[in-house]
């Protein structure tokens, strides 16, 4: 896991007025909702006798209090009240739990995953074409693997007439061409997919294909670290949260979006169906991605990829960038 970044950690209805404990990043965290509503999270650990803030609960203050004893936390992990010592005594100043800044926006909570978090702090970026649709339906589905094991395999659209070949990879194209690539900013970038018949022709690579795309629109977008877009058409997205809960495991997060369908039944239908469908094709996925060794993340572990692979190269070239950027002190902010 790479620090001082924005990971996204949970969906906003999961979070409403009792603490929630999860497992996040390998660390056992705690959320809440303080007084005015905004989410809150600390090492879900009391400094007292080390027990779990989520059995506790919010106090009319705001602050989290934990079970066992009846300490209070803030919002920055400051201990403000120790029961057993008085009301009005003076709280010594190791009694702190870490924290982390929160950010929460479009029906997602984000934790700013880090140890000197800066005082400027800017939000996460979010797909400025996803902005705007409020309405989405969502399926979550956990996987056997690092998180961004399973993020590379939606930037590999070599598996496609293989893993998928009676579903999204019909049609046998197995010669890859391209993919085309286009960095958008700092932290985001475009996949276009260039799949056809293999006809006996030398495929085009990254840099011989249209970027972008002069005659349709499907593209799938990433932003670091763990936002994912399916960009099928104008009217139809499919959004994918990389949840990281360790180093073996993730929680896939599936968001469909659909604004060709108005009428509340049956815009509630296919939303519905196209949720079946996009697990259906993550759960073929999650049958081979689950078996990958070794498991953690795949930088430097000996794979022996190749050109049709160039998105997941450039994926792992900007992680080795952040990392290196993190263990040299250097807070980021998207």
């Amino acid at each position: 896991m790479i620090r001082n970044l924005w990971y996204v950690v949970l969906e906003s209805k999961e979070l409403d007025s009792v603490p929630v404990g999860v497992t996040r990043l390998g660390e056992r965290l705690v959320f809440w909702r303080d007084a005015s509503g905004t989410a809150r999270c600390l090492f879900d650990r009391c400094a007292h006798r080390g027990a779990a803030l989520a059995l506790g609960k919010v106090c009319e203050s705001g602050s989290i209090q934990c079970p066992f004893h009846g300490l209070e936390y803030d919002s920055t992990g400051r201990c403000v009240r120790i029961p057993a010592n008085g009301r009005d005594a003076p709280v010594p100043p190791e009694f702190k739990m870490r924290f982390y800044p929160t950010h929460e926006e479009f029906g997602i909570i984000w934790i700013w995953w880090g140890d000197d978090p800066p005082v400027n702090l800017a939000p996460p970026s979010f797909f400025d074409d996803l902005k705007t649709m409020r309405s989405w339906r969502t399926v979550m589905d956990p996987w056997d693997n690092h998180y961004t094991r399973v993020l590379e395999n939606q930037l590999d659209v070599v598996h496609l007439p293989f893993v998928h070949h009676n579903t999204i990879g019909r049609g046998n194209q197995t010669l890859v061409e391209g993919p085309g690539l286009e960095w958008r900013a700092d932290t985001l970038f475009f996949v276009y997919p260039y799949n056809k018949k293999d006809d006996g022709s030398k495929p085009r690579g990254p840099s011989e294909v249209p970027v972008p795309p002069v005659d349709r629109e499907f593209k799938l977008e990433l932003i670091f670290p763990n936002i994912w877009e399916n960009y099928i058409a104008k009217k139809m997205r499919i959004l994918g949260l990389f949840v990281p809960v360790d180093e073996t495991h993730t929680l896939l997060y599936l968001r469909v979006y659909q604004s060709f369908m108005k009428l509340p039944l049956l815009k509630q239908f296919v939303d519905w169906i196209m949720c079946r469908y996009s697990l259906v094709i993550a759960h073929q996925d999650r049958r081979v991605v689950n078996t990958q060794l070794p498991k953690g993340d795949g930088i430097g572990k000996g794979e022996l990829l190749i050109r049709g692979d160039y998105p997941i190269m450039e994926f792992r070239k900007k992680r080795m960038e952040l990392r290196a950027a993190a263990e040299a002190g250097r807070p980021r902010s998207s």
